[in-house]
């Protein structure tokens, strides 16, 4: 029996627990494999490929095979119904930056990665292409929404703006801080920063785009910001109680 699909939202909610009222953990973006762990309260406890994310998902439809070709580089492209008269065609919903897809057709500048579903082909990179950047992943979500468990455009967590540019870079990066901060070696005190290097604290975790500031989404501003690197250890260690716990580079 099957129990590996893809998926074919633009996302899908993985929750903590069976149930509408449970917190989002994490999200699974469109391409994206997952294993079918059993059915449960009429939810599906599934484990993600890419992070071994393990969750519980609202049955509905799913790719049964699926050979990713390209990615979304941009951070959000919009889903087109035909490649003309846009105004008319077009849908209100995106696909999220680092969603796979798989080229059925091209036609002008748009290609198709499902039935009647088109894309701008500017949109999106080859499957296997590097951005070695990462403040310039980063900054693609600047005043997007903070958001629990997010991925996407319409919010993002904290873990989650730094895992997706190993994502898109088809490399392997924890969900969560807890775990992340366990990837690499480091130092607990730093005096000077440089772009690149990633702050952790209990719960939370920052990159600094330079040596003087850094980016991160942030719960109490409530979306993704742009702050002074010193005045945010020292906001968080008056606001949050908490130092920081380690620094390396990415």
């Amino acid at each position: 029996m099957q129990n590996s699909f893809f998926c074919k939202n633009p996302f899908i909610n993985l929750y903590y627990c069976p149930s509408f009222n449970s917190k989002i953990g994490s999200q699974i973006l469109y391409g994206e494999k997952f294993k079918i762990i059993k059915k449960e309260k009429n939810f599906f406890k599934v484990r993600t490929k890419y992070d071994n994310y393990i969750g519980y998902i609202k049955p509905t439809k799913y790719l049964t095979s699926f050979a990713g070709t390209h990615k979304v580089s941009v951070l959000k492209s919009r889903i087109f119904k035909y490649p003309k008269n846009l105004k008319k065609f077009k849908s209100k919903s995106f696909l999220s930056f680092s969603s796979k897809i798989r080229i059925l057709k091209k036609k002008n500048n748009f290609v198709m990665f499902d039935k009647n579903k088109w894309l701008f082909t500017k949109d999106i990179k080859l499957i296997n292409q590097k951005e070695k950047n990462i403040i310039k992943i980063l900054k693609l979500f600047l005043n997007c929404k903070y958001q629990w468990g997010g991925k996407t455009f319409e919010g993002i967590d904290c873990s989650a703006l730094v895992q997706i540019y190993y994502k898109y870079n088809n490399k392997f990066f924890p969900r969560d801080t807890i775990d992340q901060i366990k990837q690499k070696k480091g130092s607990k005190t730093k005096k000077k920063f440089k772009k690149g290097d990633i702050i952790f604290w209990k719960g939370h975790v920052a990159v600094c785009i330079n040596s003087n500031n850094l980016i991160h989404a942030y719960g109490p501003k409530k979306k993704v910001v742009i702050m002074p690197i010193q005045k945010t250890i020292k906001i968080i260690e008056r606001t949050a109680k908490l130092k920081v716990k380690k620094v390396f580079k990415f």
